[in-house]
């Protein structure tokens, strides 16, 4: 049974000192000590095939036509701003007013692997996307890590990666791959991007389990007298984590968190927060904002379409948090800092 990693010490500075871009570095074979919980066995796939709850069921496929898809021209974004805009399921475009456009787990494909179809368009053409600069990945499965939308890219595009997902990348002709441990930072165009941990795996095919890393990434406007923090959570369950990520980079001024993909709960817990976990994430992590996410897009799991929008506004509420404060946007919706 892999271990659970124990919290390392608190460091004296908040922030690592940045590696170098595009360095080539060795990694471990395998990261299953960082796994947050055994992967699951034969009884559990049996189990779950017993059950049939793959998708949702009938009746929760009718809230399709209700899912929030609202696609509007990118605003524009002015120098010390942050803009955000969810381009759906965990794909963002970051653009930081006079420095770099970046996006996050980018898919831009109608299907992936293994999966329906879209449920909901992306939210922004790709013809209307401005010039990327960088991209971060947070892990390598097929709806975070999507090569044929990668394909879109100049090669020289920036990319921020989990350890051991450079080799993938570069081999696909990106010549500017970084790749980090948990704790780890770069910089580049005046944002630094800070690799921190989640509750999660990797793996890509039937022999890589968790042959790279995965986490999310915190992205800080370094060039604001009040640096600007965008945290990324990436794919993640709910566990201790959120309260080191907190810890470490206090001040946190949006949280991207996913609420869906988490039924059935016994399959999914470990590795896919709900949306009550995904309030208590934020909390944690001590976030002035939270942008719900991965949702509304593919279906994964058996929860009814509509259900983490209406569980994470009464969770929301239950919390006592401020309405304004909850960043629940359509597909294609932009909200700026």
């Amino acid at each position: 049974m892999p271990a659970v990693p124990a919290v390392p010490a608190v460091p004296a500075t908040p922030a690592s000192v940045p590696r170098p871009l595009g360095e080539h570095r060795q990694w471990p074979r395998s990261f299953a000590d960082r796994l947050p919980t055994p992967l699951p066995g034969l009884r559990a796939f049996a189990r779950l095939a017993r059950e049939g709850a793959f998708r949702p069921a009938p009746e929760g496929l009718r809230g399709i036509p209700d899912l929030p898809y609202a696609p509007s021209p990118l605003p524009a974004v002015a120098a010390g701003t942050v803009s955000v805009t969810w381009a759906g399921h965990a794909s963002w475009i970051l653009r930081f007013g006079g420095g770099p456009t970046v996006l996050t787990d980018p898919v831009w494909s109608r299907r992936i692997l293994g999966t329906p179809a879209r449920m909901t368009p992306v939210g922004v053409r790709w013809e209307e996307l401005p010039p990327v600069d960088a991209v971060v990945i947070s892990h390598n499965h097929y709806d975070h890590l999507d090569a044929p939308t990668l394909k879109r890219l100049p090669r020289h595009t920036a990319l921020f990666v989990p350890a051991g997902l450079a080799r993938w990348c570069r081999r696909r002709g990106f010549t500017r791959v970084t790749e980090l441990d948990w704790w780890e930072s770069a910089e580049l165009g005046g944002v630094r991007f800070d690799f921190v941990p989640a509750h999660h795996w990797s793996k890509r095919s039937l022999i890589d389990a968790c042959r790279t890393l995965w986490g999310g990434w915190i992205l800080t406007d370094l060039r604001a007298g009040t640096p600007k923090k965008v945290y990324f959570a990436g794919d993640t369950g709910y566990g201790h984590w959120f309260g080191e990520i907190g810890r470490r980079h206090p001040g946190i001024d949006l949280a991207l968190l996913p609420i869906g993909a988490y039924a059935p709960r016994w399959w999914l817990r470990d590795v896919h927060a709900d949306p009550e976990e995904a309030v208590r994430a934020c909390t944690d992590v001590g976030a002035r904002r939270m942008a719900p996410m991965h949702w509304a897009t593919f279906a994964l799991s058996a929860e009814p379409v509509m259900e983490p929008l209406h569980r994470v506004r009464v969770a929301w509420a239950r919390a006592g948090l401020a309405r304004e404060s909850l960043w629940d946007l359509p597909i294609g919706g932009s909200r700026a800092l």
